[in-house]
C-alpha cells in the first residue's frame, strides 16, 4: 500500500445473488431505486465468496483490486502486525447490511471445530445482528430451541420439511432498532420479515439450512456437500428459553459518544460499537468497517452521508470523524476464536 492509499476508502454496494427477498431498505439507506428483488444482502468490506463460488460476494476497491487481492499484497498495513501475527493476510471479519424481505428459513451455521475437520476452514460461523430497522407490527428473530431436542426429532424434521414444527420449536424475540442478538455457532436460529441488520460474523458462507423447502432448489443445496447425516451433527439440540436474554443487548437509549454493542462473549469473533458524533471524535488505529446510518461529516478526511460504507485500513492511525452523524464501526476479533 502506498502512502497515498493510507486512508478510508468508500466503497460501493456489493450485493451478490440470493435464494430470498429483500433489499428495499438497502436500497434506502444508500439513497437509491430499490434493490432487485432478490438483493436482500450487501456484502462490506468483504474478502469472502459465496459458498462454492469463485469470485462472487469480493468487494472491489474504486481502483478495481478486489479488496482480498489489496490485504494478501500488503497485510500489514491493512491488518496491523498484532492481527496479521494470529491471522496472517485474513481479515477475520465480514459485515453485511440484510434486509429480510421474507422470513428467512430455519438454519445453523458450525462452529470453528466443525469447519476445520469438515470443510478444511479455520472459521466456522458464529454471526451478531444489530437491529437498524424494522417493518410491520411483529417484528421478530427466531433464536435457538425452546426445549432440548433429541437428534432424531432434529433429522426427522428435516427429512420431511416439517416447517411448522422447526419454527415452533424456535424462540421467537421481538425486536427493534438498537438491539443486538449474538448468534453463536450451532445455534438455529431465523430472521422474520421486517428486519433489517447490519451483521457481523466470521468470514464464511457456510449455513446448515434446516428447512429448505420453499427457499432452495432442493436438499443438496442445504448441507454444505456434507450430506444431512453429517450436518446435522453441528446443530445445538440444547434449550435456551432460560438464558436466552444472554445473547441480547439493549442499547436503544444509549445515545452519546461511543457506545459498545456486543457483550464479551463477542469479543474472540468480532467487534462492534455505535458512533454518535456531533463535532469531533478520535478513534484508535484499527482496520475497521464503518456504515453510516445517520448524518453527514467526515472519516478521516473522507466525506461521508447516510448510506456510506468505507473500509479503514489500520495503517491510517487513529481516525477522526467529524460532523454530525451516526455509523456501525466493525472491528475483527480480540483474539482468536476458540476452537470447540
Amino acid at each position: 500500500m502506498s502512502p497515498g492509499d493510507i486512508r478510508p476508502v468508500e466503497l460501493p454496494a456489493n450485493q451478490p445473488k440470493q435464494f430470498y427477498r429483500g433489499g428495499a431498505s438497502i436500497a434506502e439507506l444508500r439513497g437509491r431505486s430499490a434493490a432487485a428483488d432478490f438483493g436482500p444482502e450487501d456484502w462490506v468490506a468483504s474478502t469472502t465468496t459465496l459458498f462454492g463460488r469463485e469470485d462472487a460476494g469480493l468487494s472491489t476497491l474504486p481502483d478495481g483490486r478486489p479488496l482480498r487481492d489489496a490485504v494478501a499484497a500488503d497485510p500489514v498495513s491493512w491488518l496491523g502486525a498484532g492481527h496479521v501475527e494470529v491471522f496472517g493476510a485474513d481479515t477475520a471479519l465480514l459485515v453485511k447490511l440484510l434486509d429480510a424481505g421474507q422470513r428467512l428459513p430455519v438454519h445453523v451455521h458450525p462452529s470453528n471445530e466443525f469447519a476445520e475437520t469438515h470443510l478444511g476452514c479455520r472459521h466456522g460461523k458464529t454471526e451478531s445482528w444489530i437491529v437498524v430497522g424494522t417493518t410491520g407490527d411483529e417484528p421478530l428473530v427466531y433464536a435457538g430451541f425452546r426445549e432440548n431436542v433429541d437428534a432424531e426429532t432434529v433429522a426427522r424434521w428435516v427429512s420431511e420439511q416439517d416447517s411448522a414444527a422447526m419454527l415452533e420449536s424456535l424462540n421467537p424475540l421481538r425486536v427493534e432498532p438498537g438491539d443486538t442478538v449474538f448468534v453463536p455457532a450451532g445455534l438455529p436460529h431465523a430472521i422474520g420479515e421486517g428486519v433489517f441488520i447490519v451483521e457481523l460474523q466470521q468470514p464464511t458462507d457456510f449455513s446448515v439450512t434446516l428447512e429448505w423447502d420453499g427457499f432452495l432448489p432442493n436438499a443438496d443445496s442445504g448441507h454444505l456437500g456434507l450430506g444431512y447425516d453429517k450436518a446435522l451433527a453441528c446443530v445445538d439440540r440444547s434449550g435456551r428459553a432460560g438464558d436466552l436474554e444472554s445473547l441480547v443487548t439493549r442499547t436503544a437509549g444509549s445515545a452519546t459518544g461511543v457506545v459498545n454493542l456486543f457483550s464479551a462473549q463477542a469479543d474472540p469473533f468480532f467487534r462492534a460499537d455505535r458512533l454518535h458524533v456531533s463535532g469531533s471524535l478520535e478513534l484508535d488505529a484499527s482496520f475497521a468497517v464503518l456504515v453510516v446510518l445517520e448524518g453527514s461529516g467526515t472519516v478521516g478526511g473522507l466525506d461521508v452521508r447516510r448510506g456510506s460504507t468505507v473500509v479503514v485500513p489500520h495503517a491510517a492511525g487513529d481516525l477522526v470523524v467529524e460532523g454530525e452523524l451516526v455509523a456501525i464501526r466493525c472491528r475483527p476479533p480480540l483474539s482468536p476464536a476458540p476452537r470447540r
